[in-house]
């Protein structure tokens, strides 16, 4: 029988341990036993070579799960013997995961619709206090409501108040409105007066030559004295196409705003007639609106023939000056020698007077004229017309 050795129960040279001391196991059969036994080198002794375990893989120690804030310390690379940022453990990318998003929902707030959330969004936008509600600008949706939260009573009527426009506002668009209106208006009356006017007085003027000529060919006399505003000749100017009824008196409504011209026969500015042996024809006609049969008498260069066109007769005149400018008030230009006019005896003369400059009725514009032939109508039309 082979006698105890108590030498072998207490030497841990060969990895043996009491099974009865606390964590004889786990040092045995953990990586601590393997490296004693490294550590020691082998002596044969009597009995069988003692058994050593194989050493297990290497396992990276336990390490815990991440949480906001911590950061695993580096590892040495046993090869390379670098700094690496060893693998997380099983879990820990879920752990940050949330961490992040914690820190997100910290940061940036809860989400909006929740009762906190507009609470803290109504002390963001009025203070602490409630202050003035943010205006948003108008015909645009507002935040809480693009978000879907409902609105309170309160922001409603606030923000019905901020979409009602002011006075200021108000008194800008009943301005601009009165501006408008004024603006139409007066371009409706440019246009009365610009063209209207010309279509109506072409209309008048026409039918009371065409009533005259009518007149004339049936062979109904005229008893040589008019009353004011009827119609009693025909004016002819050739060069300018005028072709314009000749009525009694100078009355705007009652002659030349209905398009004819009127013949001087009033007071101290009566004239003489055509058919007179002697004297001065003097006529008036609107330059501008109205059937303007005057508006080109400037154009005419002496030696231009003007006729009259009577019932009996035509008379012919030759242009021979104008007088580009003058006051209302030189009357002399109607005498029976008119002023100006470069005439120093007696004639049979003619005058045309107008307005100038063009669409004011400042100063006249006069062109005179003096008779030339006298041809009855039984005749035919005298040269100036034929050609």
């Amino acid at each position: 029988m082979t006698a105890l050795r108590p030498e072998r129960e207490s030497d841990t040279s060969y990895g043996q341990q009491s099974y009865g001391a606390p964590g004889a196991f786990e040092d045995w059969s953990g990586t601590g036993a393997y490296e004693a036994a490294a550590r020691q080198p082998y002596a044969p002794g009597p009995g069988p070579r003692p058994h050593v375990p194989e050493p297990e893989p290497y396992a990276a120690p336990y390490q815990p799960a991440a949480e906001e804030g911590y950061r695993p310390p580096p590892v040495i690379d046993e090869e390379t013997v670098a700094l690496r940022i060893p693998d997380p453990p099983p879990g820990a990318g879920e752990s940050a995961a949330g961490s992040r998003a914690a820190s997100a929902v910290r940061r940036d707030g809860p989400s909006p619709g929740g009762r906190a959330a507009r609470r803290k969004a109504a002390k963001g936008r009025h203070g602490r206090h409630g202050g003035a509600a943010e205006a948003s600008p108008r015909g645009q949706v507002p935040a809480r409501a693009a978000s879907g939260a409902p609105l309170s009573r309160v922001e409603a009527r606030r923000q019905a108040r901020a979409r009602k426009p002011g006075a200021a506002v108000m008194a800008s668009r009943a301005i601009g409105e009165v501006f408008i209106t004024t603006g139409v208006l007066m371009l409706l009356f440019v246009t009365y007066q610009l063209w209207w006017t010309n279509v109506q007085a072409h209309a008048q003027a026409g039918k009371e030559a065409s009533s005259l000529q009518n007149d004339w060919a049936n062979g109904k006399r005229n008893p040589g004295a008019f009353e004011p505003g009827q119609g009693f000749a025909i004016l002819h100017i050739p060069k300018l196409d005028v072709v314009v009824p000749i009525a009694e008196g100078t009355s705007s409504k009652g002659v030349l705003d209905r398009g004819m011209v009127g013949h001087y026969a009033e007071g101290a500015l009566k004239t003489a007639m055509p058919g007179d042996k002697t004297g001065n024809f003097g006529l008036a006609g609107h330059r501008n609106t109205h059937g303007e049969p005057f508006r080109y008498i400037n154009r005419l260069s002496p030696g231009d023939p003007i006729v009259v066109e009577t019932q009996d007769e035509y008379f012919v005149y030759k242009m021979a000056s104008i007088l580009p400018v003058t006051p209302p008030s030189n009357t002399s230009v109607l005498n029976p020698v008119p002023a100006g006019s470069g005439f120093t005896e007696p004639g049979r003369y003619i005058t045309l007077t107008t307005c100038t400059p063009e669409f004011t009725s400042k100063y006249r514009m006069i062109v005179w004229g003096k008779m030339v032939e006298e041809r009855p109508r039984s005749k035919g039309k005298p040269d100036a017309l034929v050609s």
